[in-house]
């Protein structure tokens, strides 16, 4: 996959998660600041505002930033035991 198509992916992932965010703001259904939270980090990648943002949410939330923090560590886990990189020594 080109660096071009993986931009465009993560760019539509960003933003539909943002919309998720903001149509859950409204909708009891939807969790909408977790939708909100993950389209930032998502679009984090591709751009500054969006980093600088994450950064002012962790000063101001430290304990989100820690749960945060877990989510991204078991992330990694689930896709190192998903996609079976080995470890090297």
């Amino acid at each position: 996959m080109t660096r071009a198509v993986k931009k465009v992916l993560v760019l539509v992932a960003g933003w539909s998660f943002i919309l998720l965010g903001i149509a859950g703001l409204f909708l009891p259904v939807l969790q909408g600041i977790l939708f909100l939270m993950v389209g930032l980090v998502i679009l984090s990648t591709e751009y500054v505002w969006a980093h600088h943002l994450l950064v002012k949410i962790r000063a101001r939330f430290p304990k989100i930033a820690a749960t945060a923090d877990k989510g991204k560590e078991k992330a990694a886990h689930w896709l190192q035991h998903i996609y079976g990189h080995e470890e090297r020594p």
